[in-house]
């Protein structure tokens, strides 16, 4: 036999013990899995493993659930959003007027957060249009312009009035509506006219609700607070808001009737005659007159 020869009946020979071996290895492998599983099995346990995920639950192979991670979920919101919502809802409310300074220290100490927490917020609402930065001077709450005004009207127009020309009497917005305009009635009796206004920006924003567009809806937050700065130009609350009260109310007497075609028309002509009243006014305060 010669050596190639040799050495092709060797490599055969070791080839058919490697293979006896793998098996050999496996079955006594495949043999050790059976005599635990038969063991878990008398003494009463079970494979637990995740098979399907519930309402942020795992839930088993034994039919039990237990809570997931909280690394999923969505994060909270952080605190420079909580104190940016509070500082909106303060101009909401009338509290924050145009041009008002807001003292980094007294916000800071009033709102009880960090002064840095403070900047990102002020960086915030500016790059928002809420605020201005002055150098030097510090922050202010914006002051609307003529043309701001002449835009948000326009805006609103375009917004409100088919909202209310396609709206169905029993749309939920139509109560919201309607408790609105009591509430500005209530108010008016107490003569809480930054309460009027309120009442009434809670009107508005029930008509656009009445769309069914949670983008409108959140779009008309950004217009409603550039509103309310509007009216907080005008030092006369009573005479702003007073001829307005029973217009909204006969507005939403005509959406409850079934005339959606007339309280749009109505609608649309109580925005061209606020836009008008609110710029005439506006020149008067910019005149000194």
């Amino acid at each position: 036999m010669g050596s190639g020869e040799l050495c092709r009946v060797l490599f055969r020979y070791w080839r058919c013990l490697s293979v006896y071996s793998l098996v050999e290895t496996a079955g006594a492998f495949y043999a050790g899995v059976r005599a635990s599983m038969a063991w878990r099995k008398e003494n009463g346990l079970a494979a637990r493993r995740p098979i399907k995920q519930e309402s942020g639950k795992s839930v088993e192979a034994d039919g039990k659930t237990h809570p997931l991670s909280p690394r999923g979920s969505d994060p909270a919101q952080t605190l420079a959003e909580t104190v940016a919502a509070r500082i909106r809802e303060q101009v909401i409310s009338g509290r924050l007027t145009p041009g008002s300074h807001l003292s980094e220290q007294m916000v800071s100490d009033e709102l009880q957060v960090s002064r840095n927490t403070l900047r990102e917020v002020f960086r915030m609402l500016t790059k928002e249009g809420l605020l201005r930065y002055e150098a030097n001077r510090g922050v202010f709450v914006s002051t609307p312009s003529m043309s701001t005004i002449i835009d948000i009207y326009r805006v609103r127009r375009f917004i409100e009035c088919p909202a209310v020309a396609q709206a169905h009497p029993r749309h939920p917005a139509v109560a919201r509506m309607r408790s609105a305009v009591e509430e500005a009635r209530r108010c008016r009796q107490e003569q809480d006219w930054l309460g009027v206004g309120s009442a009434d920006i809670a009107f508005h924003a029930a008509i656009v609700e009445l769309s069914d567009s949670p983008r409108m809806a959140t779009f008309y937050t950004q217009i409603a607070l550039e509103l309310r700065l509007v009216f907080g130009l005008l030092k006369d609350p009573e005479f702003l808001h007073g001829p307005f009260i029973d217009q909204n109310l006969e507005i939403v007497a005509a959406l409850e009737a079934g005339n959606a075609a007339g309280a749009a028309q109505m609608l649309e002509a109580y925005l061209v005659r606020a836009e008008r009243f609110i710029l005439g006014a506006y020149a008067r305060v910019s005149s000194g007159g």
